[in-house]
């Protein structure tokens, strides 16, 4: 996402001008996942994008210099959702508990249809829209292989486990961690059971990988 702070009718660059541009954003993309969730990506066009927020194209364009810039935010945004980015309090707990509090999304996020009809739309529309399926892994899931390797490449350092190959395991811990895509789309849980599912699976994910990982 691209972020204009040039000053505009003659008011100063700074932090108020950043505040408004972030906030114009943030209803841009809450637009542009209520077209997707309601009509799917193909429907989710610049010029509809911004016929849903109540803008201009051109400020579309001056906050995303594309739409696959948007997109590449949308999926930042969800990514931020359901991931636990970790603080450096959080960065000293055991290797366990780091990999529980970073995978474990906020419990909202299990009744939200966006991440579903996101990955439906890509499994359809990949091979005609590469480069937004690019950002969709790119800003996706490799950010959360990239996050979880990050933890174990702390855990190595630190003599928490032994592991030659910290980018291969943060893929299998992603793998075990969440449901398989196809049974995800093919046959969703409901909403009500989604929570207790995950954390099973979590669970099970996390004790498996750690006795069965280390060299």
């Amino acid at each position: 996402m691209v972020l204009q702070k040039c000053s505009a009718g003659g008011r100063r660059p700074g932090r108020p001008r950043q505040f408004e541009l972030e906030q114009r954003a943030d209803i841009i993309l809450a637009a542009a996942e209520r077209i997707v969730v309601e009509k799917g990506l193909a429907a989710a066009s610049m010029e509809a994008i911004a016929r849903e927020a109540g803008m201009s194209k051109r400020t579309l364009y001056e906050l995303f210099d594309s739409r696959s810039a948007l997109f590449a935010a949308i999926v930042r945004r969800l990514r931020d959702a359901v991931t636990h980015p970790l603080s450096q309090e959080e960065a000293k707990l055991s290797l366990e508990a780091r990999l529980r509090l970073l995978l474990t999304p906020r419990s909202s996020k299990f009744y939200d249809p966006l991440p579903t009809m996101l990955l439906r739309a890509m499994v359809t529309e990949a091979e005609r829209q590469p480069s937004l399926a690019a950002e969709f892994l790119r800003e996706g899931i490799y950010k959360v292989h990239a996050m979880i390797r990050t933890e174990l490449d702390r855990a190595v350092a630190q003599g928490e486990i032994r592991i030659s190959d910290t980018e291969a395991a943060a893929r299998l811990m992603a793998d075990m961690a969440y449901d398989g895509v196809l049974e995800h789309l093919l046959t969703p849980l409901p909403a009500h059971e989604q929570i207790e599912a995950f954390h099973r699976r979590l669970d099970l994910a996390i004790r498996v990988f750690l006795k069965g990982i280390g060299e």
